[in-house]
Order: structure tokens, then sequence, then C-alpha cells
């Protein structure tokens, strides 16, 4: 297994859900400390609280990864008499980085509100609230017949290809490829100094462009010549929606009331607030980790029966009675389901990519409220 540093844990993290996705002003990123360290434990946190903390410093982590920020206003000051300067300052001395991966997480495919979505049971789920939409890229490749399919398979596994419900989609023509190599080079074919003649095939295929990086280093890797010959060209092609929240089906109907049960059991919660006639049939179902009060016309328009999200306002629910929509407000604090749902993405992917670190959930109950 291979030694990583914080970077390195990072970067997989910020495949799954890049800065780029994170709302405007949303305070992601390195919050405390430094990624320039070797790490071995990792935990992963809604929340980083003082009891957060005590627990990271337990389980010797060298590395928190929070959806909350724990600076998540600019400070004027760092009190160590304070709460908040305290708590920087028990980081700080044990050395341990704050990595905050909020809006981020909750727009990202697999993140935040898949998660609440794959826990209340919705199917055929799409994206409620649209922020961002992938640009696509298309690549060409000039490849010797001999090692096209290794080329075709390499690019196929890094993403490359996909449309709809179809994956390694490409496209090849023949052609003659030149080259001269030089005195300095080491070619695959041919020799130093003598013009060269291959048959080659041209191979195209498409990509989103996040995941360029990815797929070049793919290709690369797999392409038989020192200095493969390659294009990227921009494309108007609409890529994948990604955006916040969700808006599935349940498998079968329910009154609100055994909804709002569900929703309860499903999302391990003490209690949930509901707006509507306990009566009322509910079968789509949109979902919206935090608080999603500025969102629930949304909900709405996409002819969704029940909303389900946080910290919902008193007047809100007037206007959400008013339009007809039921509400189903479990708190802010379901979005913990991503404590162990990111602990086990980013242990699998380590586990891939042969990386000796550890990633744990936190356990403390950060829930400020209590049901009587």
């Amino acid at each position: 297994m291979k030694k990583v540093n914080g970077f390195q844990v990072i970067e997989m993290l910020e495949q799954l859900a890049p800065k780029k996705f994170a709302m405007e002003g949303d305070p992601i990123g390195l919050l405390v400390g430094t990624l320039n360290k070797k790490v071995s434990t990792v935990m992963t946190a809604l929340d980083v609280l003082e009891n957060v903390v005590d627990e990271a410093i337990e389980k010797n982590a060298e590395l928190i990864i929070a959806h909350h920020p724990v600076i998540f206003r600019p400070l004027k000051r760092i009190g160590l008499d304070e709460p908040g300067g305290k708590l920087i300052e028990k980081l700080i001395k044990h050395d341990i980085a704050v990595y905050a991966a909020h809006t981020n997480l909750d727009v990202a495919k697999g993140g935040v509100n898949d998660m609440l979505a794959e826990a209340l049971q919705l199917k055929d789920t799409s994206v409620l609230v649209p922020t961002y939409e992938e640009k696509m890229k298309k690549l060409a490749v000039f490849v010797p017949v001999e090692q096209a399919d290794q080329v075709l398979e390499a690019l196929g596994e890094a993403g490359a290809g996909f449309i709809g419900e179809y994956s390694h989609c490409s496209f090849s023509t023949m052609g003659t490829g030149r080259f001269l190599p030089g005195s300095e080079a080491n070619p695959f074919i041919g020799e130093k100094g003598k013009m060269e003649e291959v048959s080659e095939i041209k191979i195209e295929t498409i990509y989103p462009e996040s995941i360029e990086r990815k797929v070049v280093s793919a290709m690369i890797k797999a392409h038989p010549y020192e200095e493969p010959a390659y294009d990227l060209y921009p494309l108007s092609l609409k890529g994948e929606e990604l955006g916040l929240g969700r808006i599935g089906e349940l498998a079968e109907e329910m009154t609100l009331r055994e909804f709002a049960v569900h929703v309860k059991e499903a999302l391990d919660v003490h209690g949930v607030r509901v707006i509507g006639d306990f009566k009322a049939k509910v079968k789509k179902v949109a979902v919206l980790g935090g608080d999603g009060n500025k969102y629930y016309q949304h909900a709405k328009r996409k002819g969704a029966d029940v909303y389900v999200t946080g910290d919902f306002y008193y007047h809100t629910g007037h206007d959400a009675m008013n339009i007809g929509l039921n509400i189903v407000d479990p708190g802010h604090h379901v979005e913990k389901v991503m404590k162990k749902g990111l602990a086990n993405l980013l242990g699998q992917r380590a586990k891939e990519l042969g990386y000796d670190v550890t990633f744990i959930p936190s356990e403390p109950d950060t829930d400020p409220f209590k049901f009587i």
C-alpha cells in the first residue's frame, strides 16, 4: 500500500465534488491547517464542534473532511478565550487539518442529495434545482492499428465515450501517419533519422471536461508511442446537468402521514414537522438537504406531491400551503448521511488506488435540537 499526503486525499475528494460545483460565496476548501503532510486517518464529519475535534484527536485523525465549514463567516479575530478560537487552537496544536466540501458535495453526483434520495428509496431521480451543466469535449488520437483496441479500452474505462445509457462510444477512421524520429528519440516504430509511414487509426470520442486529465492520462499510458499525437476540441453538445436537490418517485403511493413516518425512520431522526393533510396521497417526492426554503417552488413546478427539506420557515410554510405543496421537515441534521456515505466512497477509491489511508465517519451527535 502507498503512503499518501493530504493533497492526494483531497484530489480524490475533488474528483467526486469539484470546487466549481459550489454555489457562489460558499467558503469551501482548506480552512484550517495544512495538506502538506502524511495522512493515514481521515474523519468525515457533518459539523466541526469540540466533541468532533476531541474524537479526531482520540482516533489520531490528521484530516477532517467536513460538510459544514468550520469558518462559515469571516473572522475578525481569533480569541483563545472564546469557543471558536479555542476550537481552532486545539486543531492547530494537534496538527489536524479541516477541509470543507459543502454545496459542491450537495450538487455532486453521488453526493449528499443522492444519498438522501437513496435513503428515502426514491426511484428514477433527477436534479431538482439545476445549477451546473457539464461542458463536453472531444478527443481525437492517432494510434497504430495493432494497438487501437488497448487505447479504446483505456479511454472507455477512464470515463470517455458515455452517451446516455451507452458507454465506450467512439468513431474510427483509417489513415497513414508519418514521422521522422530525431537523434534523441526512442521510437516504438521506425528508426532514428529515417522517415516512417505507419497505418494508423484515428479514434474520436467525447468526455466531460471535468475528467479531461484522467482521460488524457489513460490514453497516454495505453498508447505505444513515446509522444502520441492527439487533439482536444470543445463541443456545443449539452452535457450532464447537475444541481441542488433530487426529485423522484416512491415505489408505492403513501399517505402523507405514512410518508412522514417513513422519513423519520429512513433518515434516523427523533421527529419531523409536517405541512399538509395527513390523508393526502404522495408518490412524487422532492428532497433537498439543509435549508431548502427558497426552492419549494421548484418542487411544485416539477410536480412533487411532497417536499422534504430542513429549517422550513413559518411564513414560507403558509406559502407552501397556499400552492398545495406538502412539506416534511426532518431538520438540517439529516445531512449526517454524508458521514458514512463519503467515508465509504473515498475508502473504496483509496482501495482502488492502493492508498494506505483509512476513512472513518465521526460518531458524536452534533444536532443542537432535542425533542421532548
